[in-house]
């Protein structure tokens, strides 16, 4: 691994050393939440984001050093190993080249070139190689009729051993690839034959031509689903002419032979390109895939640090027509009090009964907010609710209600509501995720929220990885309470995962609270080291000591109670006074172990804990004119919500069934690169309605020209 510290360092422009220490963290088992906050000194100051590349490039090295060895192996194994290709692979780091050496040495099923070699035919081969013209006398030494059937067979076997030759040239391939990347056509059409089966949908790529280089990674994407599902075929291909002649260079020059001709010729058509082809299309692919986990990735996070309303005291609605709306009703904590379900809306219109129920239900319950989920007659439920009278104030909030349906249906929602039918559990959802999004969406698969582009035609397992190491990072940067949060949600802390997080659970049942960080201790199989990794990420609100309520570390609490000894005061008049810890000098309690970026990490937290810097949720009302798309006029500028950011631009929902798109080229008046600069998931804004095209359901959006 040490051999790979240099490259990586100046893949991410950091320093070698920084590398080295954090690789030798992860290598302890250190996780990379702990590692950001709490080893700040050893790793240089580097985030979480950082450090999660670390890991990543450090195990690309790893696989390709194990492969290296494998190749190394297997030609050593046929006694052809020299000095020079062993340097050679060595200093390969691009695992296409590394392949391209290793082909010809790569054991193989047999080929059109190892059967013409079976018959003898490599001599002739390398005449032909060589550019020699070749008397029929001397192509009827090879012929054997128990193999061929004329002297042209002999030949035509001959020019396979030229053409897997050229096909095996390990620089030819490199110049080549770089052709393919850098002049490389994406050539797409339509399959004639499924015209009349559902291919509009991907009209705009019937007759398609693009440089594969500046093709947006979502309409690469695109192609690709279409071709999965047989609408589209394709092709990548650079000029043939130049590709041929960059062949031609190195093995015709001036040897015009027919049969070296129509060996060059071959190795392109049946080797070269299809080959180049697919190995180019992985690495264009690759970097659509990133481009588009990396933008789901963001749009999760955005969407897990939603505000969150806090501890009040809810009554949740999965609204619905025939079916009815689910109401159930929650304490400051979650728990499920009461659950029933009404029918304001046709068929039944049971309106004045409906009314009745949800007044009686806010005022035996206490109900302090409701929280309606988005979906069907979502927007005639609120209607419907902001028409009622309470005694007291109650706020109304939509809830992004995606996912709900997965949760419900899940292992997660029937071990917690193990008595209860799917629209209750999924009532309940949609409650908890305006108390606590964060809290609530870790129990769902990310891929089911909603947030993602085309995040069924990724890689499955990079995608899976990235979005852990999202939830992973939010939770821990939030931080979570001990004494209330659920195992699922305690698992993704640091250092504890699934057994821990259910342990914890057990000892609360046992002990009803954690009155300090040390208890932690106590906790069946919870030793030191994951002590170590977990404390500073729990929370302990009104417990023995104010410390545990932060992101301090334990390890550091001893310079907590120094300072505080130093200014004369006691810990909790250190808490929230800005004046006072202005007039502390870090540098007085610099040691060998904790340096500046700790102790701006320990003033910044009694200053204000992380999680109380989280924003809380905000009131919102759509247009009440606007309720379906029919309602929709050119011109018109509504209240939305952002719901999903993509490459090409964001999604609004402004108050109707459909969402409408505010395309990349509407979100400014200037250039915009990427969307996420302009606009957040969750982000509340007015937006101008370019047009509506009702028979598709599509609306176009606009930022420009709108006061926020």
């Amino acid at each position: 691994m040490e051999l790979f510290y240099g490259r990586i360092a100046n893949e991410l422009s950091i320093r070698e050393s920084q590398v080295r220490r954090t690789i030798d963290l992860l290598a302890e088992g250190k996780t990379v939440p702990f590692i950001s906050r709490y080893r700040k000194e050893q790793t240089g100051n580097l985030d979480e984001v950082v450090i999660f590349k670390i890991q990543e490039r450090s195990r690309y090295y790893a696989e390709l050093k194990k492969r290296k060895e494998h190749i190394l192996s297997v030609i050593e194994q046929q006694g052809v190993l020299t000095e020079a290709l062993r340097k050679t692979i060595s200093e390969t780091y691009d695992s296409n080249e590394l392949e391209d050496i290793y082909l010809p040495y790569k054991p193989k099923q047999k080929t059109r070139a190892t059967l013409a070699k079976e018959r003898g035919l490599e001599p002739l081969a390398k005449k032909l190689l060589a550019g020699d013209d070749i008397e029929e006398t001397e192509v009827l030494q090879y012929f054997n009729e128990e193999w061929f059937d004329s002297t042209e067979e002999v030949l035509s076997g001959a020019c396979d051993i030229v053409a897997e030759q050229i096909n095996e040239n390990a620089s030819l391939r490199k110049q080549l690839r770089q052709l393919f990347l850098n002049s490389g056509f994406l050539i797409v059409k339509v399959v004639k034959s499924k015209l009349n089966d559902g291919a509009d949908k991907y009209r705009d790529y019937f007759e398609y031509r693009q440089l594969i280089k500046k093709i947006p990674s979502h309409r690469l994407l695109a192609v690709m689903r279409g071709h999965r599902e047989k609408f589209l075929r394709y092709k990548i291909e650079p000029e043939k002419e130049r590709a041929l002649s960059l062949i031609q260079q190195i093995y015709v020059k001036h040897k015009k032979t027919k049969y070296l001709q129509q060996a060059v010729d071959d190795a392109y058509k049946r080797l070269l390109q299809p080959s180049l082809e697919k190995e180019v299309l992985a690495i264009f692919l690759e970097k659509a895939e990133t481009v588009a986990i990396e933008v789901f990735a963001k749009n999760l996070e955005q969407m897990l640090l939603m505000p969150p309303l806090g501890q009040k005291r809810v009554l949740a609605i999965d609204p619905g027509f025939r079916t009815g709306c689910k109401v159930v009703c929650l304490s400051e904590t979650g728990d499920l009090l009461h659950n029933e379900t009404i029918y304001p809306h046709p068929p039944q219109r049971e309106v004045k009964t409906a009314m009745r129920k949800i007044t009686s239900l806010v005022d035996m319950y206490k109900i302090e907010a409701v929280a309606i989920g988005n979906g069907t007659a979502g927007r005639e439920t609120e209607l419907f609710i902001k028409k009622i009278h309470f005694p007291h104030e109650v706020k109304v909030f939509m809830v992004n209600e995606s996912g709900a349906s997965i949760y419900s249906a899940s292992a997660v929602a029937r071990e917690e509501f193990p008595d209860y039918d799917v629209t209750v559990r999924g009532a309940v959802s949609i409650g908890r995720r305006l108390m606590d999004p964060l809290g609530e969406l870790v129990k769902i698969d990310p891929k089911s929220i909603g947030v993602g582009q085309y995040q069924y035609d990724v890689n499955q397992k990079r995608l899976k990885e990235a979005l852990d190491n999202v939830v992973e990072m939010v939770v821990n940067r939030v931080g979570v309470n001990l004494n209330t949060a659920s195992w699922h949600l305690l698992r993704y802390i640091s250092g504890i995962g699934e057994v821990l997080a259910k342990n914890i659970i057990a000892y609360r049942s046992k002990h009803r609270v954690f009155n300090n960080r040390k208890q932690l201790l106590e906790v069946n199989k919870l030793g030191k080291r994951a002590f170590e990794q977990s404390a500073g990420f729990l929370r302990i609100e009104g417990g023995d000591c104010v410390l545990d309520n932060t992101a301090i570390h334990p390890e550091t609490y001893d310079i907590v109670w120094q300072m505080a000894k130093d200014k004369s005061v006691a810990v909790s008049e250190l808490m929230n006074n800005k004046d006072l810890l202005k007039t502390i000098d870090a540098n007085m309690y610099v040691s060998d172990l904790f340096g500046i970026p700790t102790l701006e990490h320990i003033l910044s937290e009694l200053e204000l804990p992380i999680h109380k810097k989280r924003m809380f949720v905000k009131m919102f009302e759509f247009e009440a004119s606007v309720r379906t798309i029919d309602d929709l006029q050119e011109g018109m500028v509504l209240p939305g919500i952002v719901t999903n950011i993509t490459q090409f631009g964001a999604f609004v929902d402004i108050g109707i069934k459909e969402n409408g798109l505010i395309h990349i080229s509407n979100l400014a008046d200037g250039f915009v690169s990427n969307p996420m600069e302009v606009v957040s998931i969750n982000q509340t804004l007015k937006v101008k309605v370019l047009s509506v095209d009702k028979e598709r359901k599509r609306i176009q959006l606009s930022l420009k020209d709108v006061s926020q």
